[in-house]
């Protein structure tokens, strides 16, 4: 089965938010939405997510799931935005989340009320299990690195591979985070992605659009294996590994690490509102 996809990109965090569909029964899932978060005034927004919205509304889609291939880093999940607004929509993750939450928790300070067994998200995903959506069938791969709980969302002929392989042209997710590993991410990649069929599409989760060339977010398991620059089909782990760490030694932390994690452990949701009305995200300060 091929289903529809359709990509929605932010430029302002570089990312790509899909929906998925069969186009006989109509029925959906949303893939790492975004809610959009201006740091100068510490505001919400919910443009992104409304453009998804009139996608699914328009089309007359039956979402039943909001997925995230991870805890992102870069920006702020926009699941719980889109689960008030479809009926009946759940939110999904793969079950090793509980291990970022518990790397995160003691991050943030986050106190004894914080929960590390993910019960915050609505299902949590294993690997080898189907998932289905109606008439959808997901199947989720478990594609560590760039986090210890990346998961790679194989639907039909498509495959959702997040922050774990990007463009040929661009590479491959830094694993630089907390438990994240460049020798996880190899075998993710190679002993993981590169077996399904080279005819599969890949969409991937950013587009950093280097050297200034327009939007991609599409390839194919098989270019992806003859043509990625950082990790092709050819690349040994010892290598990959040597650029990798020396690579992410030299990136900057992302503009919005600290908002997003820690709403984005607690499946999208902002902190409780405190005595005034207000909720307020905590950042820590080193010296």
């Amino acid at each position: 089965m091929q289903p529809i996809v359709k990509e929605f990109f932010d430029q302002a965090t570089w990312t790509l938010t899909y929906v998925a569909f069969d186009p006989s029964t109509r029925d959906a899932v949303i893939l790492d939405p975004v809610w959009d978060y201006d740091q100068a005034s510490s505001k919400m927004s919910t443009g992104s997510a409304d453009r998804v919205l009139e996608y699914v509304t328009s089309n007359r889609l039956k979402v039943h799931y909001i997925l995230e291939t991870h805890a992102h880093a870069d920006h702020v999940s926009g699941s719980q935005v889109l689960k008030k607004k479809i009926p009946g929509s759940k939110i999904g993750i793969g079950a090793r989340i509980t291990d970022v939450q518990k790397v995160f928790k003691s991050v943030f300070n986050l106190g004894s009320n914080f929960k590390t067994d993910g019960s915050q998200f609505d299902l949590l995903l294993e690997e080898g299990k189907t998932l289905k959506a109606g008439s959808l069938e997901i199947e989720t791969l478990y594609t560590p690195g760039h986090t210890p709980a990346c998961g790679t969302y194989v639907i039909g002929d498509a495959v959702f591979t997040g922050d774990a392989l990007f463009m040929p042209d661009y590479g491959t997710g830094r694993c630089d985070f907390p438990a994240g590993s460049a020798g996880e991410l190899y075998h993710s990649v190679h002993d993981k992605i590169y077996k399904l069929p080279e005819q599969f599409r890949v969409f991937v989760g950013h587009d950093y659009q280097p050297k200034g060339r327009p939007l991609a977010f599409e390839s194919t398991i098989g270019e992806e294996k003859r043509k990625n620059i950082q990790l092709n089909a050819e690349t040994t782990k010892e290598s990959f590994v040597e650029f990798r760490n020396n690579r992410d030694k030299m990136l900057a932390a992302p503009r919005l690490l600290l908002p997003s994690v820690q709403v984005n452990i607690d499946a999208g949701q902002l902190p409780k509102a405190e005595e005034n009305g207000t909720p307020y995200l905590k950042i820590p300060v080193r010296e």
